[in-house]
This record gives C-alpha cells, structure tokens and sequence, in this order.
C-alpha cells in the first residue's frame, strides 16, 4: 500500500546521527528496538542502521509501536534516505516503511 502514510514515516535524527545517515545508501533496512532507558521519553523506539543508532521514532509514533519491539527484541523494516529536496525542505534525513510492523492502538 504505498499510499499509506506508514510508508513514508520519518525519523527523528538530530545532528549526532547526521554522518551516519549520510554514509549510509539510499535504500537499506532499518531495525527499530525499544529504547526504555531514554530520557526524554520512556517509550522511545530507537532506529538502527548498520549497527549503529540512526534516530527514533517519533514519539507520537513510538507509543504504538513501543510494547510489541521490547517484548520481541526489535524488528527490521525497509528504509531510504529522504530526496535532496525533501531533506532541504524540512530537514528529514531518513523515511522508514512500517505498514508490515505490528503496532498497538
């Protein structure tokens, strides 16, 4: 279904991540795990990408999705890094696919 939002979902990534994400390809999967020692928010669901931290979920997102990754460890899920323009016009670095993960209502 890609014209569900779900299929366009971006991750919140501040400068910390930025050389990451641009040394990663244009397509690649991304793990989301849970990320209960987060400070700023107890439900956070963290972003991998090969092998290292990315970003988050955001966090009007995480609360759903938060529950089902710990009690599995994380799930894979497709990734690519947002066009040129998209990235100019509103600073998303990366969108993530997630109409196959499983989230709470």
């Amino acid at each position: 279904m890609p014209d569900s939002p779900l299929a366009h979902t971006p991750v919140v990534a501040g400068l910390a991540y930025i050389e990451r994400i641009q040394r990663l390809p244009s397509r690649f999967t991304a793990t989301l795990q849970a990320d209960p020692a987060n400070r700023f928010n107890r439900a956070a669901v963290a972003v991998r990408a090969a092998g290292e931290k990315i970003g988050y979920l955001p966090p009007e997102l995480s609360r759903h999705y938060f529950d089902s990754l710990q009690a599995s460890g994380g799930v894979e899920c497709p990734a690519r890094r947002a066009p040129v323009s998209e990235r100019e016009d509103t600073g998303i670095e990366v969108l993530l696919d997630l109409t196959g993960i499983p989230c709470a209502p």
